[in-house]
């Protein structure tokens, strides 16, 4: 029995009609000629293109249409980042459609039945190589893994091996990386060997974006960003990281006193460590001053609690709301705590996500810098991609304030977002298709 063909007719012409010819591909192409014979769909390009709108509710109406009793998988880097872009707008449509769904959020899966079909769809993060023994084991009558050019490939691998139901199908969604990157070369560019659909989506594919949306992403990004998250190409990122940063802008002092104050750390012995004080005045972030400490150039490495005398100095009598520390400078963090003056708080630190945003706020106003911030000022010239890597990652050299200047933004500034892509966050109610 065919459950799509149990949708009421409305709701099935309400469904299409919302949706771009390329997204009812996505949506349908399991049960149309000349794709329906194929194992796998794979939809990538620019942001906010409707892809995981449109493969997400297909890969839904596919398991309710095709199967009962059977188990599927859908994955995102974190199970949390799943649900909140994914998982959440999906269980509201598929409830409109008719699908009754019953959600087990502690268990990390949900039940739906349809047209007399009930299945189970368990949800994986797959954020590291260790993610791979969550799901080894199982089987699956099908995977839908989002943002998968996130994902370490012994995952992918891992969750497209538990795929052994017949009929059984993979789909995927990713927003553009580095064109090394092994998916591109071994999926994207092989879709036809691997007897998949590749569907390439831009932001004109997402009827629900208005021409004033699309222009403000359009001046959000620039270089190889632009080019993968406007664009939707696979392009390789080289140069400055922050070409954006322009002293003319950037370089200025707050109006007034500032009324909150936090300080930043990227933690170093024999590498530099690097601090910097941050405070609020009308709405921006000013870094009004720093302590940059390099260890190389005096020859002397500092103790943890030398380094805490530096973070006194720095503070001076202000009020600190926290201290944003590397997260992997256990031991400073923990001399931190040990005086009991500040709070210390582990920064996040995913460094393209926090790249991304740092770009942000610096093209957006939210951060600026004192003339007195030398250190910061003169690493913003240095800091390059490195072009030797074979993923996307920054040079490992003058990096120091360019960390601490990620951890604040991220931590203090951060929309909360584990996406690829932190504008997702700027989601625009039920009719914005991401």
């Amino acid at each position: 029995m065919n459950s799509w063909n149990n949708l009421p007719c409305d709701a099935e012409i309400a469904l299409n009609a919302r949706f771009s010819p390329k997204q009812r591909t996505a949506l349908n192409w399991w049960r149309i000629k000349p794709y329906r014979n194929l194992d796998a769909v794979i939809c990538d390009g620019a942001v906010r293109s409707g892809k995981t709108t449109a493969l997400s509710l297909g890969f839904m109406i596919w398991s309710a249409a095709s199967f009962h009793g059977q188990s599927f998988a859908l994955c995102g880097k974190t199970v949390t980042a799943l649900r909140r872009n994914l998982v959440f707008p999906l269980v509201r449509q598929l409830r409109i459609l008719g699908f009754r769904i019953s959600e087990k959020i502690t268990k990390s899966y949900f039940d739906a039945s349809f047209g007399g079909h009930s299945n189970r769809y368990y949800l994986f993060g797959g954020k590291d190589e260790g993610s791979a023994a969550l799901i080894q084991g199982m089987t699956l009558a099908g995977v839908l893994l989002d943002e998968v050019a996130l994902m370490p490939r012994s995952f992918v691998e891992q969750a497209a091996a538990r795929c052994s139901v017949r009929g059984s199908k993979l789909w995927f969604s990713c927003n553009p990386a580095a064109p090394s990157h092994w998916f591109y070369r071994e999926w994207i560019l092989c879709a036809a060997e691997k007897h998949a659909l590749y569907l390439h989506f831009t932001m004109d594919d997402n009827l629900s974006l208005s021409h004033d949306v699309k222009r403000r992403y359009e001046r959000l990004y620039s270089g190889a960003f632009y080019d993968r998250y406007v664009r939707g190409l696979w392009s390789a990122q080289e140069g400055l990281i922050y070409p954006m940063f322009d002293p003319r802008v950037h370089i200025r002092e707050p109006p007034d006193a500032p009324e909150r104050f936090v300080i930043s750390c990227d933690y170093g012995t024999m590498n530099p460590a690097s601090f910097g004080l941050w405070g609020l005045c009308r709405g921006r972030w000013y870094r009004i001053a720093e302590e940059y400490y390099d260890a190389r150039k005096s020859g002397v490495p500092r103790t943890d609690e030398e380094h805490y005398l530096a973070l006194v100095r720095l503070a001076g009598d202000r009020d600190i709301e926290q201290v944003i520390v590397d997260p992997s400078a256990a031991s400073f963090i923990a001399c931190i705590r040990r005086h009991g003056r500040f709070r210390a708080v582990p920064a996040k630190n995913d460094v393209l996500s926090g790249i991304r945003r740092v770009a942000d706020a610096l093209r957006s106003g939210e951060i600026a810098f004192s003339e007195r911030c030398a250190d910061s000022i003169r690493e913003f010239s240095l800091y390059v991609w490195d072009t030797a890597a074979n993923r996307d990652q920054p040079r490992k050299e003058f990096d120091h304030a360019m960390d601490d200047i990620r951890y604040f933004t991220v931590t203090v500034l951060g929309r909360e977002s584990e996406d690829p892509f932190f504008v997702a966050s700027l989601r625009r109610g039920d009719g914005a298709h991401r």
